[in-house]
C-alpha cells in the first residue's frame, strides 16, 4: 500500500492550483454587487419620478369636488331655481358581485326591487363602475352607505330644485340629471349658471376607502346668480287668473304675458297647461311649450288700434271723422268682410269702428292708407320679428309684405288676419301705444338702469290711441268686463278663428279669445295680453271670455304695486252686464 504524500495535506487540491477559477467568481460576485447597486441606482435615482407616479396611480386618487349651479331669482331675490347638496350612489361590479348575500338589504335601501338590481349587476358584473341611484336626498344616500357593503361608494352631487313649481315652469325651465340646461332660462344661460368642479387630492386603499386628505388641487367655483324681470308675486295672479278661466270656459289652453311699459321688463308669464320640474316622470312634450313665445295665432281685432294709428298718423283722419259701414258687409271679389255687430244709422267714426270692432270699416279706413303704411306700422311695434328677448324656441310669427297690395290682402291685415304674432308680441305693440309711441327693447332679466327708447310712433299718435282704447273699454256699448274700478282703463278685445293644419281654411268653431290692454289710462305703467285658446263653454268672444282675466289681473297688479289710482269717481262695484248679452265681440 502506497502511503499518502504528505504534501497533500500541506496544499491540497481546492483549486489554489487553478487560480483562473477563483477569479471567476471572484468576478461574478463583483458583477451581481455592481447589478444590485445600478439597480438600487435606478430604482431610488433614475426612475424615482416613474415609480411614485405609478404607485400614486394606485394609491392617490383626484376626487371632484362638486360646484352649486347659480342660482335663479325673481326681480324682488325670491327663489325660482336653486341647487341642493346630494348624494349619488354608485358601484363596482366586480367587487359587489362578490357578495350576493347582501344584496336583498342595497336594493331595499336603494328603493328598487332585487330582481331588477340582481339583472342589472349581473349584466354589468365584467365593469368597474355602474351608477346604483344619483341624486339622492342626504338622510336616504346615508342610509344606503351606512350598509357597508363592499363595492359600494357614494359621490357628492347637487340637485335641481324649483320652489315656485308649475307657476314659473315655462319661463324657469329645467335641467337634466347632469345639472345642464334643457329648457327656458335655464338653457338660454347655461353657461352664466354652470359652476367649475373643483379637485382634490385623496388617498385611498385598494377598495377605494378614503385614507387621507392630500390637498385641494383646485377650488370649485359656483355659477353666477341671475335675477329675472318676473315679479313672483305677479306671476302667481297671472296664474291663477288663467287657470280659473280656462276651468270657466273649459278652454283647451292660454298664456298671459304683463309687460312694464317704461322698462320693457316682463313682470309675469304664464302659460297652461304647465307641468311641474321638480317631478318630469310623467311629463307630455304638450305641456312643456311656453305658448307666450312659441305659439303664432292671428291676432284678430286686437290689431285694429294699431293699423288706426297708420292711419291718424296719415294727417288724413281724426278720430271724429265718419265712415259709412251700411248694410254691415263689404264685397271684394269673391271674399265677403262682415260685421258682428250693426252700427246705428251705419255710420262710425273712428273711435267707434274700433268700440263696434267693425271688420267693414277698418278696411275702408285700410284703403286709404294703404297696405304699404300698414306694414311698416305693424313692423315698427314688433310685428314679424324677434322680441330680442333670447328665449330658445321663440317664433317670429308673420307680418307678410306684397310687391302689390290688394285690397282683399289690405283690408285682411287691417282686421288681423293673414298675419302671425305671438303673446308676447302682442303684449310689447300695447305696450308701446301705452308709452306714447316709444320702444324699449324687452327684458327677462332685472334692470338696474331705464333703457333707452326709440320713437316708432308718433307721441300725438300713441295719445290719441290712448284715449279712443279707453273709451272701447269706457264708453256705452264698450268693453265693461275688462274695467278696473278706481282706474281708466285702455284696450281692444278680439276674437279670431284658428286654422286648420295642412289646409288653407279654418277650423269649425275653433276660436282664440283675446284681449289686450293698458292701466291706468292718463300714466299707463303696465300692459296686459291675454290669449285663451278655444274656449268651449259659456261663449268665445273676446270681450266675454278674456277680458274678465285681463280685469281680474290687472286690478290686483295695480294694487300690488302701488300704483296710485286715477278714476277714484269710479270705486263703486261696476255692474256687469249679463252672459245673455255679448259684448265687445271684436
Amino acid at each position: 500500500m502506497k502511503k499518502p504524500d504528505w504534501k497533500s495535506f500541506i496544499h491540497p487540491n481546492n483549486g489554489s492550483l487553478h487560480p483562473w477559477r477563483f477569479r471567476i467568481v471572484i468576478g461574478m460576485l463583483a458583477l451581481c454587487s455592481l447589478a444590485v447597486c445600478w439597480r438600487i441606482v435606478e430604482l431610488h435615482v433614475l426612475d424615482e419620478g416613474f415609480l411614485k407616479n405609478q404607485g400614486d396611480k394606485r394609491s392617490v386618487r383626484h376626487v371632484p369636488i362638486p360646484a352649486h349651479r347659480g342660482q335663479i331669482t325673481d326681480r324682488n331675490g325670491e327663489p325660482l331655481a336653486v341647487s341642493t347638496p346630494v348624494l349619488t350612489i354608485w358601484a363596482n361590479p366586480t367587487q359587489l358581485i362578490k357578495h350576493p348575500d347582501r344584496w336583498p338589504e342595497l336594493a331595499r335601501e336603494l328603493g328598487t326591487d332585487l330582481a331588477t338590481f340582481s339583472e342589472r349587476l349581473k349584466a354589468n358584473a365584467d365593469k368597474e363602475f355602474i351608477y346604483l341611484r344619483r341624486r339622492m336626498v342626504p338622510a336616504d344616500g346615508e342610509a344606503v352607505m351606512a350598509l357597508r357593503v363592499p363595492g359600494v361608494y357614494s359621490i357628492e352631487e347637487y340637485r335641481r330644485f324649483y320652489p315656485a313649481g308649475e307657476v314659473a315652469a315655462h319661463l324657469v325651465g329645467f335641467t337634466n340629471v347632469d345639472e345642464k340646461g334643457q329648457e327656458g332660462i335655464e338653457l338660454a344661460y347655461d353657461h352664466w349658471l354652470e359652476g367649475v368642479p373643483g379637485k382634490r387630492q385623496v388617498l385611498q386603499d385598494r377598495r377605494g376607502r378614503l385614507i387621507k386628505d392630500v390637498q385641494v388641487v383646485s377650488n370649485a367655483r359656483p355659477g353666477n346668480d341671475l335675477a329675472l324681470s318676473i315679479d313672483l308675486r305677479l306671476q302667481y295672479l297671472a296664474h291663477r287668473q288663467l287657470r280659473e278661466a280656462l276651468q270657466e270656459f273649459e278652454a283647451r289652453a292660454g298664456s298671459i304675458v304683463m309687460i312694464d311699459v317704461r322698462t320693457g321688463e316682463v313682470l309675469a308669464m304664464a302659460n297652461h297647461p304647465s307641468y311641474n320640474p321638480n317631478n318630469r316622470a310623467n311629463l307630455q312634450p304638450d305641456a312643456m311649450r311656453n305658448r307666450a313665445l312659441i305659439d303664432v295665432f292671428e291676432p284678430g281685432s286686437t290689431v285694429k288700434p294699431i293699423s288706426m294709428s297708420a292711419a291718424l298718423a296719415t294727417g288724413r283722419w281724426s278720430p271724429r271723422d265718419q265712415v259709412n259701414v251700411y248694410p254691415g258687409t263689404l264685397q271684394i271679389g269673391r271674399y265677403t268682410i262682415r260685421d258682428v255687430s250693426r252700427a246705428p244709422g251705419g255710420v262710425l267714426d273712428l273711435t267707434g269702428i274700433l268700440l263696434k270692432s267693425s271688420n267693414v270699416g277698418m278696411s275702408k279706413v285700410a284703403f286709404d292708407v294703404g297696405g304699404p303704411a300698414l306694414y311698416e306700422t305693424m313692423h315698427a311695434v314688433g310685428f314679424g320679428q324677434y322680441t330680442g328677448l333670447g328665449f330658445p324656441g321663440e317664433r317670429v310669427g308673420n307680418l307678410p309684405s306684397f310687391r302689390e297690395w290688394r285690397q282683399a290682402e289690405t283690408a285682411a291685415l287691417s282686421y288681423g288676419y293673414g298675419l302671425s304674432v305671438t303673446t308676447v308680441q302682442l303684449a310689447q305693440a300695447y305696450a308701446i301705444l301705452a308709452n306714447n309711441g316709444r320702444k324699449v327693447p324687452m327684458s327677462l332679466l332685472r334692470l338696474n338702469e331705464q333703457p333707452a327708447a326709440q320713437q316708432v310712433m308718433p307721441e300725438q299718435v300713441a295719445r290719441t290711441i290712448q284715449g279712443m282704447l279707453q273709451e272701447v273699454v269706457e264708453g256705452t256699448g264698450g268693453t265693461h268686463r275688462a274695467r278696473v274700478p278706481g282706474y281708466h282703463v285702455g284696450g281692444k278685445s278680439g276674437t279670431a278663428r284658428k286654422t286648420a293644419s295642412g289646409t288653407r281654411g279654418y277650423q269649425q268653431d275653433a276660436y282664440r279669445s283675446l284681449f289686450a290692454g293698458f292701466a291706468p289710462g292718463s300714466n299707463p305703467r303696465l300692459a296686459i295680453a291675454v290669449v285663451i285658446d278655444e274656449p268651449s263653454k259659456g261663449g268665445y268672444y273676446g270681450g266675454l271670455v278674456a277680458a274678465p282675466v285681463f280685469s281680474g289681473l290687472m286690478s290686483n297688479a295695480l294694487r300690488l304695486l302701488n300704483i296710485t289710482p286715477d278714476n277714484l269717481n269710479e270705486l263703486q262695484q261696476v255692474e256687469l252686464p249679463s252672459p245673455e248679452r255679448p259684448e265687445g265681440r271684436g
